[in-house]
């Protein structure tokens, strides 16, 4: 079999497939064949968002069908004045209708979950070899935007949140450790770097900030949804970056450090440095950001005098933010290193 693709004018990936015996070409003066067209949307655009080669195939076809009876497109292709006829025929009725006449035009709405009765059938005819075949294609009539399965997660959540007996009773307040433990469980995969785990934990730490989101909407007294989540962090990402959506200029990484210092102050209004530091946090990482927020802000600090270890950690702490080191990662790194003595001393007791 030889299939001959070219790429369909207009934007997108759709594609019109002319399919022939290899041994038989289609000679040039052949009789025209017609054309089948399997028109494919998403749910994730709003229905009658069509592309312009999309209306296009739906205006010139002699046939539009749609084996959905409920399929979204239907009321929006209607008021555009195309009829659509319900059912899904089968493949050799199908071809036989466009290569008649002189070959004719059929557009076929798929269905969400696709038409694989008929694109099979098509294809065991097309793969005979001894049939004459209209021009086969595939054209999308809406795109996924980047993005799109962000609205997949959050009617999930939805549904989940309706049905799930234990899902539809949680509070933000229940949540907290699971927020916790999944943080710590994808910081655990960047460090490690294992990209797999790195998918998984992503996934596991937006499921958090949905499912937090979805039970702040059923608040009866301050209700907010994901979209307002969502709507905080765009506003804000844009507010500091000036040098990204405004007149600003910023050469260096200092330099936007610079920008989102003097935005995110003028924002709070804050009487301390030491404000919005969340106290809840390890406490070589909260050393660390209070030595940040000190030296970032000019101040000349004494470390406090007392006895112990933990003023001993504190002043390695703020001696290893001041040489640009994590100390909280480097505890880490050395823990996960005695880890590993530990296990190689088991495995020589063992022996």
């Amino acid at each position: 079999m030889a299939a001959h693709l070219r790429r369909h004018p207009g934007a997108g990936v759709s594609y019109v497939a002319r399919v022939t015996a290899a041994d038989s070409p289609v000679p040039a003066d052949a009789a025209p064949t017609g054309r089948i067209v399997l028109l494919t949307t998403t749910h994730r655009v709003a229905p009658g968002l069509l592309s312009w080669p999309a209306w296009q195939a739906l205006h010139g076809a002699d046939r539009v069908l749609s084996g959905d009876p409920d399929h979204p497109q239907l009321p929006y292709l209607r008021e555009a004045g195309v009829a659509v006829e319900p059912g899904s025929p089968a493949a050799r009725e199908l071809v036989d209708y466009c290569v008649a006449e002189g070959g004719r035009t059929a557009v076929v709405l798929t269905s969400a979950e696709g038409e694989s009765e008929l694109t099979d059938g098509l294809a065991r005819l097309a793969g005979s070899g001894r049939e004459a075949m209209p021009d086969l294609e595939l054209l999308p009539g809406s795109y996924d935007l980047p993005g799109a399965r962000l609205l997949d997660l959050v009617q999930v959540m939805d549904r989940i949140r309706a049905e799930c007996p234990w899902s539809g009773t949680r509070t933000n307040e229940e949540l907290v450790k699971y927020g916790i433990e999944e943080a710590y469980e994808l910081v655990e995969a960047i460090e490690e770097g294992d990209r797999e785990a790195l998918l998984e934990e992503l996934g596991d730490v937006l499921l958090q900030v949905v499912f937090h989101a979805r039970i702040a909407q059923d608040d009866p007294e301050d209700p907010f949804s994901i979209d307002d989540v969502a709507g905080g962090i765009v506003d804000k990402l844009i507010h500091r970056h000036p040098h990204v959506f405004g007149d600003e200029a910023a050469e260096t990484p200092e330099d936007v450090r610079r920008h989102w210092l003097r935005t995110k102050a003028a924002e709070k209004q804050r009487d301390s440095v030491t404000e919005g530091v969340p106290l809840g946090q390890p406490a070589l990482a909260l050393t660390a950001k209070l030595a940040s927020r000190a030296r970032t802000a000019a101040l000349d600090v004494a470390l406090p005098d007392g006895a112990g270890v933990g003023y001993e950690l504190l002043a390695l702490a703020v001696r290893a933010e001041a040489d640009g080191v994590d100390p909280e990662a480097a505890l880490r790194a050395a823990a996960r290193a005695y880890r590993d003595a530990i296990r190689a001393a088991e495995g020589s007791a063992g022996r």
